[in-house]
């Protein structure tokens, strides 16, 4: 006994003046990242312009997943693809051995958000076609570039730990993430870090603004009949989703102000002179925790049945998409806002504040610019301030502890999922933010490496605060499985006409120069 004592103590000693050696160094090793993500920034800028020319939206996203694990394949990772059963799911692996560090961004875009870069007023390259109004096209540059960076130092220092990238597949849906974490995508990691696309460099800890949600739609069935001669042998399944909606907005007064929920009618039947026998509409229902969620989809589902009996007509459901409530890791989230302090704002010139000026006043928003000034790290938020805004990176943050970093590729005061969130997404705004993201990213990843102990912290806060009281359930069944076919029709009009502006980085040495955009592009004032 008193031997094993001594070999358990000795190990300890070991593992300990280790992690002092790697703490000594940390700063160097942080410094070493910076200075090599500055080194790629060309590839930073062809990355992020790539995967803005394809535009592609949710579990359609199959260009850029092939762009992207194509070239992290080159760079050694190996790629599991068709994960959770979504065919433009993937995970590119590095490494062994602990901490497993999951790196995730979303990849998939707006509808009709079709939009010329670097251009101030409403200018689509496809009429109608797709775009990233959402800047959806960032994230995963940012986060290889600070992987490989990272990678390259964990080679020549002999630093064990596995790297993992992912993408959000579907998020405008909230299609895929809840999927990833049912087929185990999480079940071994650390710590993951999330980061998407904002107008400053921040990061929150706790519960963070936005709602949870379901996301549902309801299939009526009816029978057809001919509108004028014998509509009474008619069923209308349209007349069952009015009904419901009639319903539903009847409801709303009584529903928690924290609730949002909201709809579109996605089939409303074939032509007015036949009665219409198979309709739909499809409900998000958000709310701020996982039981109330849960109570309005069964409101939600009570309403189509009441529906059914007014019309004699049936209905079934299915689900497609779900996203928990966020909540984020406050030792990760202390540790990357250290980092954020250190990199900073990147420094916009004079163009990019044109731009960003140009813009806001185009859509009659405050006329600020870009940010110059960070905010300071943002706490829980209290229920009385939380609504709006829901991402399935909830579902992952109630598997592992989890942060999602925000980098400043954007302008402030836009409206979101629109247009306009498009126009700074392949500009050196974009380039730039991507940079400094994935600076505080790869600097994150090294305290991870070399700080055992923020492992441990970061799994204590968790389990004895975060989940201490409220554990995670799926909000979707077993029976049911992400709807791939969602706007497969959609990119099948519009992919031949995008084809013809992916960007072609061996000719151009920016989609602007392909595009033929002077940047900025400004409407010029009347004189």
């Amino acid at each position: 006994m008193k031997l094993l004592r001594l070999l358990v103590c000795s190990l300890f000693c070991v593992v300990s003046l280790t992690s002092l050696a790697h703490a000594a160094t940390s700063a160097e090793l942080k410094a070493e990242v910076a200075r090599d993500i500055d080194g790629m920034k060309k590839r930073i800028q062809v990355m992020n312009d790539t995967v803005f020319s394809f535009a592609e939206l949710g579990f359609q996203e199959t260009e850029t997943s092939h762009y992207l694990t194509t070239l992290l394949e080159k760079e050694g990772f190996t790629i599991t693809r068709g994960v959770g059963g979504m065919p433009t799911a993937w995970v590119a692996s590095w490494g062994s051995g602990r901490p497993v560090i999951s790196l995730g961004s979303d990849i998939d875009g707006i509808p009709q958000a079709s939009q010329k870069p670097g251009v101030a007023y409403r200018a689509p390259l496809v009429e109608g076609g797709p775009g990233h109004g959402e800047g959806h096209n960032s994230g995963q540059p940012l986060n290889i570039a600070a992987a490989l960076a990272v990678k390259r130092l964990m080679e020549r220092e002999k630093i064990s730990g596995t790297i993992r990238l992912w993408p959000g597949v579907a998020e405008e849906l909230l299609g895929g993430k809840a999927f990833l974490v049912r087929a185990g995508v999480f079940k071994d990691v650390d710590v993951a870090l999330f980061s998407h696309v904002d107008n400053n460099l921040g990061v929150s800890w706790g519960t963070a603004a936005g709602t949870g949600l379901v996301s549902v739609e309801y299939l009526f069935k009816g029978e057809s009949a001919h509108s004028a001669a014998q509509p009474w042998k008619g069923r209308s399944a349209l007349d069952a989703v009015e009904l419901m909606n009639v319903g539903w907005n009847y409801r709303r007064e009584h529903l928690r102000l924290a609730q949002r929920s909201h709809y579109v009618i996605t089939n409303g039947g074939d032509q007015p002179n036949v009665v219409p026998s198979n309709a739909s509409v499809w409900y998000y229902f958000r709310e701020l925790d996982y039981a109330h969620i849960k109570e309005l989809r069964a409101i939600g589902d009570a309403m189509a049945q009441g529906a059914t009996l007014m019309t004699n007509t049936t209905v079934t459901a299915r689900v497609l998409g779900s996203a928990w409530p966020q909540h984020f890791s406050k030792p990760v989230a202390t540790a990357m806002d250290a980092n954020i302090r250190a990199v900073g704002l990147p420094e916009w010139s004079d163009a990019d504040q044109q731009l960003a000026k140009a813009l806001q006043g185009e859509l009659k928003a405050p006329i600020t610019g870009l940010s110059i000034a960070l905010k300071p790290m943002q706490g829980p938020t209290a229920d009385e301030a939380r609504t709006g805004g829901s991402d399935d990176i909830g579902d992952v943050s109630w598997n592992v502890p989890t942060v999602t970093l925000r980098y400043p590729a954007n302008i402030p005061n836009l409206p979101g999922h629109n247009w306009a969130n498009a126009i700074a997404m392949a500009t050196p705004i974009a380039h730039k933010g991507v940079t400094a993201g994935a600076k505080v990213m790869a600097m994150t990843m090294i305290d991870l490496l070399t700080t055992p102990a923020l492992v441990d912290d970061a799994w204590k806060y968790f389990r004895e605060e975060q989940t201490k009281t409220e554990k995670y359930e799926p909000l979707i069944a077993e029976s049911d499985q992400p709807i791939v076919t969602l706007n497969q029709k959609r990119m099948g009009e519009y992919r031949a006409e995008l084809k013809k502006y992916y960007y072609d980085a061996s000719k151009y040495d920016t989609y602007l120069e392909q595009l033929g955009i002077t940047y900025p592009t400004v409407r010029v004032p009347a004189k």
